[in-house]
């Protein structure tokens, strides 16, 4: 169980690594720019976002090598969008504050304003969704692993535990309830925490 924990938690720590800077980058190049940035940016968003994740992630899943990376690059393919879109909204309404406006007539560079102004109010918003991320990365990556698409044997992985467990149900029930219950608690905690650091830093995520 601890072994398939670590497996899930590399999992999580691949996909944001990815999806964080690339979607919040975009975000704040759309949100900062108007114009024809700003359309190409959130029309490409937008087209991706109607893919729904679990099936981008169900076709590569079969077209690649069921693997860690692999299921990384899966889950990590769409999960971009959403830290777009929300940077996005974001920034927009920091790139129309005072503060911006006089950076922009004392002569600063369009990367000072990026990186000075607008991302340093961007980062409570970017943690409370990275963290609540991570609980459904965690799902997504049990999902795959129970469908025989993500992490392979013999490496550990909680939902490659419940694809396993459920062969001698009902007599030995508790191979599914322990890893169901290390899902469930891992996901829990990361939401819980999530919330917490949305009361502490009063935002909307």
């Amino acid at each position: 169980m601890i072994f398939g924990f670590r497996v899930s938690l590399l999992l999580v720590a691949g996909v944001l690594i990815v999806a964080v800077p690339i979607g919040g980058g975009l975000g704040l190049l759309a949100g900062y720019f108007s114009g024809k940035i700003e359309a190409v940016i959130t029309g490409f968003t937008n087209v991706m976002l109607a893919i729904p994740p679990l099936v981008m992630a169900l076709a590569v899943g079969n077209v690649l090598t069921p693997s860690l990376t692999n299921a990384m690059i899966a889950i990590a393919l769409l999960w971009w969008t959403w830290h777009a879109r929300l940077v996005y909204r974001v920034s927009k309404s920091v790139a129309a504050e005072d503060f911006v406006e006089a950076a922009r007539l004392a002569g600063a560079s369009h990367w000072h304003i990026l990186t000075r102004e607008i991302l340093p109010n961007c980062i409570a918003v970017i943690s409370v969704k990275t963290t609540l991320d991570a609980a459904f990365i965690i799902l997504f990556g049990a999902t795959l692993s129970f469908l025989g698409l993500g992490v392979q044997p013999p490496t550990p992985d909680l939902g490659t535990m419940v694809a396993d467990g459920r062969q001698f149900l009902p007599e030995r029930w508790w191979g599914v309830l322990a890893p169901g219950l290390a899902i469930f608690y891992a996901t829990l905690g990361f939401n819980l925490l999530g919330d917490g650091l949305r009361d502490m830093f009063d935002v909307e995520v």
